[in-house]
């Protein structure tokens, strides 16, 4: 692996250049480098709490309790932090080695954000084994930020569902016809309840409500 930083890791020591190191802002800096750097302890922590549901013999009702009140971080960056961590053991266990992560500068090792890009590009029907490895090397050897990494796979894959013009449509005809059944049913609910129209034509509406379901 190439010895190259991410430019958030980049961006913070850049920071830390010219104060203080024993002033709280330096100290403050620091602590979100080694966030940053050391993310998988993290994520392996709380996935094991998450999944034995340990929150709960330290006195927490519910997971996000637990992570809000005990480590101060919202629900969903530690879903985050889990998942991602997760996602590495299972799909791509050798970047959780501990040779791998001592060979590299701490600061080399993708930040959570990239790791859970990489987990959900792995389900997208529109990437095949190629974009993923292509993703893969844009994260671990070139250490780009995953912003722009998100920004070029969310044209990727516009790009590729307009080259896909009849499952385009396809989605687009079901979104129409789901809106179209839910503004019917709530006439119907209506028009019954206020006998505005006929029971025959309500009757008509109900078949036809049962015609649209079956299209959908």
């Amino acid at each position: 692996m190439k010895n190259m930083k991410t430019k958030s890791i980049e961006a913070i020591e850049q920071k830390m250049q010219g104060i203080e190191e024993n002033s709280l802002r330096y100290h403050i800096l620091e602590s979100a480098k080694n966030f940053k750097a050391s993310w998988m302890d993290l994520g392996q922590s709380l996935y094991s709490v998450w999944r034995d549901k340990l929150f709960k013999e330290w006195g927490f009702a519910q997971f996000d309790a637990y992570v809000s009140k005990e480590i101060g971080i919202r629900k969903q960056t530690a879903m985050k932090l889990l998942r991602s961590y997760y996602f590495l053991e299972k799909e791509e266990p050798d970047y959780l080695r501990q040779d791998y992560v001592e060979s590299a500068d701490a600061a080399c090792v993708p930040g959570y954000e990239s790791i859970d890009l990489l987990r959900q590009a792995k389900n997208k029907k529109e990437l095949g084994p190629e974009d993923y490895d292509n993703l893969k090397e844009e994260i671990f050897e070139k250490g780009r930020d995953f912003r722009e990494i998100k920004k070029d796979l969310t044209a990727l894959i516009r790009e590729r569902k307009e080259l896909n013009p009849e499952e385009t449509r396809e989605k687009r005809r079901l979104t129409t016809l789901k809106r179209f059944l839910s503004i019917l049913m709530s006439l119907k609910r209506e028009i019954e309840e206020d006998k505005l129209l006929p029971s025959t034509i309500v009757k008509d509406t109900a078949e036809l409500i049962k015609r649209i379901e079956a299209e959908i």
